[in-house]
This record gives C-alpha cells, structure tokens and sequence, in this order.
C-alpha cells in the first residue's frame, strides 16, 4: 500500500543536526527537479523581501518564512515525518505509533511537496515554505512544473497495491494516477452527515476531513491492514468501524472515489 498525503503549511522549526543532503531523499530520479526548485527558491528568498513574499503568498506576519527559505542549504534537517504538523498529522501521530506500525508507517507514506515533489516520512529535510499552488518567476506553476517529473518516477514507486490517495486538489494536480495504476487507486471524501427538520443533509468538511483521514491512515496502520486494492480498502476500514460508500467506477483503468461519512466533526 502507498499512501499520498498533503504537506502541512505550518512545520516544526529547530533541532539540531545535519543540514539537507540531496542525494540522500528518496525518489532520486527527481533530484534535477528538486535542485532547480531549491535553488530558485533560495535565490528569491535571499533578494527582494517584498517580491518573494508576493511569491509565496505570505503575510507581514510570515516574513520570517522569507529568511528561513533563503537559509534552506545550512538548515539543520530532520525527518520529515517530523518537520510536517498540522490536523492530519496530529491525528495520524506518527510518533506514538507501535512499532510495527511505524515500520509499516515508513514503507508506505508518501507526503507531496512544492519544494521536493515526493519525500518519504523518513527522508530528512529542513523546515521550509514553498506550497504547490506557488507560481515561481523562472520554473512557473509548481504544480504543473512537477508533472513530467513525477510521471516519470511515480508508477514505479506507487508499487503493485493499493494507491491510497489523500492528497488535496492543489498537491493531486502534480500527479494523476493513469492506466493500471489509477485501477488500483482510491481517493477519499469526507461528509459530514446530520439531521435537520428530520432530514438528513450532508456537507464535506475542511479542517476535520484533514483529522478524519489522519486517524483512518493511523487505524488501518495499527490494524496491520494492506489492502490491495479499492474493494479490499473499503471492506478494511468497515471492519475498523467507518461508514463507506463506494462504487467501482464504469470504466477500467478509473480510480475509485470513497466517501467516508461521519457524524460527529473533532
């Protein structure tokens, strides 16, 4: 099983160790890529203040994100499993993950980057800004940038299972799953289901879907679950108690979209 997950905007800072070693991430056939965004980041952020936090879409407030990018090569670097934080990480929690769930854990989680493409959660690097929805003066849309390079290194990477893809739209545009793969590929939504005057309405949630899909990576991971493939997706997390609905799609070679339905947001 390879899980895709979103960054988290905000990272965890300080530490100490080694700063970034390229070579040493996981996914080497994008290492050209990562060196050229790497370097035009850094170059932006070591000029104009101004222009780079218009770049990157950044407050008065973050202009500290401008210096900790142009500092990015000497940053002490730690796992990335680590540095990301945010709902879905809280929920997912990796470090109080039995041992073999963390093992399982740093088999299969992917997280998607602006920055690096793909890391895996135990490739180290620094803390850094740099989403996928930034569009850098000399590489353009990130999300588009990476799409040649990702194609290229993905289909070997996402195995022969199940492709659990919980990634947001922004982080999916840089990767569409295709032929066979994408066959064996799950998207998932989150609903909110409540009553109201008797009826019941649903609405997709944000900030909870991010908790939800964090507690269902870690649930299928303690589980020592690995599904194959949707159908067997859908019947594990029925079995850790979710509410799914699913259907294979009409046509091969189509993922599967999964709606998980919750009544309670937390």
């Amino acid at each position: 099983m390879l899980v895709l997950l979103p960054p988290s905007e905000g990272k965890a800072a300080g530490g100490s160790g080694a700063p970034l070693d390229p070579q040493a991430l996981s996914l080497p056939g994008l290492a050209g890529a990562r060196a050229a965004v790497l370097e035009e980041l850094v170059e932006l952020c070591a000029g104009d203040e101004l222009k780079a936090r218009e770049v990157l879409g950044l407050s008065e407030g973050l202009r500290g994100e401008v210096a900790k990018n142009a500092g990015l090569r000497s940053a002490v670097a730690r796992p990335a499993g680590e540095i990301y934080t945010g709902v879905l990480y809280d929920a997912l929690d990796l470090a109080g993950l039995p041992a073999p769930a963390r093992a399982a854990a740093e088999r299969s989680l992917m997280v998607f980057s602006g920055l690096w493409g793909a890391v895996r959660v135990t490739d180290r690097i620094p803390s850094y800004r740099c989403s996928m929805g930034v569009k850098l003066p000399g590489l353009g849309a990130l999300g588009a940038y990476w799409r040649e390079p990702m194609a290229a290194v993905m289909p070997e990477a996402a195995g022969e299972g199940l492709v659990l893809d919980l990634r947001s739209s922004a982080y999916a545009s840089a990767w569409k799953p295709k032929g066979e793969v994408a066959g064996r590929t799950a998207t998932v939504r989150v609903l909110h289901s409540q009553i109201v005057d008797g009826v019941e309405k649903r609405s997709v949630v944000s900030h909870f879907n991010k908790a939800t899909k964090g507690r269902l990576v870690r649930d299928l991971l303690v589980a020592g679950s690995a599904p194959q493939g949707p159908a067997e997706l859908v019947t594990a997390l029925r079995d850790l108690g979710y509410t799914v609905e699913a259907e294979a799609p009409a046509k091969p070679a189509r993922a599967w979209s999964l709606d998980v339905v919750v009544t309670q947001i937390h």
